[in-house]
């Protein structure tokens, strides 16, 4: 009697061990990868800590506000940001009707290693509505950071 429960507990230990072994492979099988390239994602990171910084802090233009920004900005955009007068109009979401929230959408590589296009999708939400807009956002590669060098309509 001993014998026969030794076979049934060496079956039921192989049993789970493959059980084991198909979780492991199925849970491996099922990562998504990704497919974006590592210039968006970088150029990405850069975007969600600007915007997250600018929707977080008064977004009317004016050279104080834009001095916590300039960590994100090429040297060339802020020489011309520096050189505008303050305005109700936001650079950063090309409006004076300033949005609630954003999110960053599509990225495509322009030069590889060296600038990509990002869209910036702004969204106003009202009690009845929401009202969605973007921008194009030109973020470059400047001694080793990703920059913002331009942002502009489609």
């Amino acid at each position: 009697m001993s014998s026969k429960f030794k076979v049934q507990s060496s079956k039921f230990r192989d049993f789970v061990f493959l059980c084991l072994l198909l979780a492991a492979y199925c849970s491996l099988g099922c990562s998504i990868p990704n497919l974006e390239k590592p210039e968006c994602t970088e150029a990405r990171q850069t975007l969600k800590e600007l915007y997250s910084l600018h929707f977080g802090s008064d977004m009317k233009f004016s050279k104080e506000n834009l001095q916590p920004r300039e960590k994100f900005l090429s040297e060339q955009l802020k020489q011309k940001l520096q050189a505008q007068s303050d305005s109700a109009n936001d650079y950063f979401t090309v409006t004076e009707d300033y949005p609630r929230t954003f999110r960053v959408g599509i990225c495509k590589v322009i030069k590889p290693g060296e600038k990509v296009e990002a869209q910036v999708l702004l969204f106003w939400k009202e009690d009845e509505t929401t009202e969605q807009k973007e921008v194009k956002a030109e973020v470059i590669k400047e001694n080793d950071k990703w920059l913002v060098s331009d942002i502009n309509q489609p």
